[in-house]
């Protein structure tokens, strides 16, 4: 069950962190609790499968690179997991995950790579291929990038209407 610190708690974590050295020690001002505090709330509701993720988004164009792909692998079945540890090992990737392949769509595993240019995300993936000793893949570049936004819980206006 969690409580109205909790709410408070995930109400400020959905967004984007305070551009500070000290973020959470921000928050934890915000809510009225010490920073350590904070930090050992935020582990409990995610161990506690309340908060399932906690992690970073990039916005790759924001950050400097203006080129990025999807790279779409056929990776062997039976490697799957050793070559996606593998792949997800490179600085460049910031998503890797399977998904089962289809009869019309062969690839099962998925990597998103940035780079400066197009080019330069070929050359990631021609590296990141002969690592992995995976030859057929297919990237897929991005042509625009939309919003990124996730469900916001507890919001302050949700708040302010139960007082």
């Amino acid at each position: 069950m969690i409580d109205d610190i909790d709410k408070k708690i995930i109400s400020l974590v959905q967004g984007d962190l305070p551009l500070h050295p000290t973020p959470f020690a921000l928050l934890a001002k915000k809510v009225g609790i010490p920073e350590k505090k904070l930090i050992e709330r935020i582990k409990g509701l995610k161990k506690d499968g309340i908060i399932r993720r906690f992690g970073a988004t990039l916005r790759h164009q924001e950050a400097g690179f203006s080129s990025n792909a999807m790279i779409a692998w056929m990776a062997p079945d039976e490697r799957i997991n050793e070559i996606g540890d593998l792949l997800a090992g490179f600085r460049e990737v910031t998503h890797c995950y399977h998904r089962a392949s289809r009869k019309d769509w062969p690839y099962n595993l998925y990597t998103m790579v940035h780079g400066s240019s197009r080019r330069q995300c070929r050359e990631i993936a021609e590296r990141m291929s002969r690592a992995a000793k995976v030859n057929h893949y297919l990237l897929l570049f991005s042509e625009k990038e939309f919003k990124k936004t996730s469900m916001a819980y507890f919001s302050e206006d949700d708040q302010d209407e139960s007082i």
